[in-house]
């Protein structure tokens, strides 16, 4: 079975394409559930005008899906609490001059 661990690393692959970061180290995942062979991933967008979101959707349910053990993905969106800079990495902080 997969674990938190396990998701996340396959999510480090869904890349913001305005800004060139992963949604992880961007702080853009909000939560990840994993029951079984089920997982479950809350994320945001960097603002709600922003017109990736189908896309990121997509991404999240084929680099997951690719885990040993995961039979179905889902994801949903929201932006409560609002996203800001503070919850990104001190790497990606860096990259972008915060």
């Amino acid at each position: 079975m997969p674990t938190v661990d396990d998701v996340e690393a396959a999510l480090t692959n869904v890349i913001d394409p305005e800004l060139g970061l992963d949604f992880v180290e961007l702080g853009l995942i909000y939560g990840i559930e994993v029951d079984g062979p089920a997982v479950h991933v809350t994320f945001t967008l960097t603002s709600p005008g922003c017109p990736i979101g189908p896309q990121v959707s997509e991404q999240i349910e084929e680099f997951v899906g690719e885990l040993d053990g995961v039979e179905s993905v889902e994801s949903s969106m929201t932006f409560s609490p609002p996203w800001t800079p503070d919850r990104m990495s001190e790497d990606a902080k860096f990259a972008l001059g915060y």
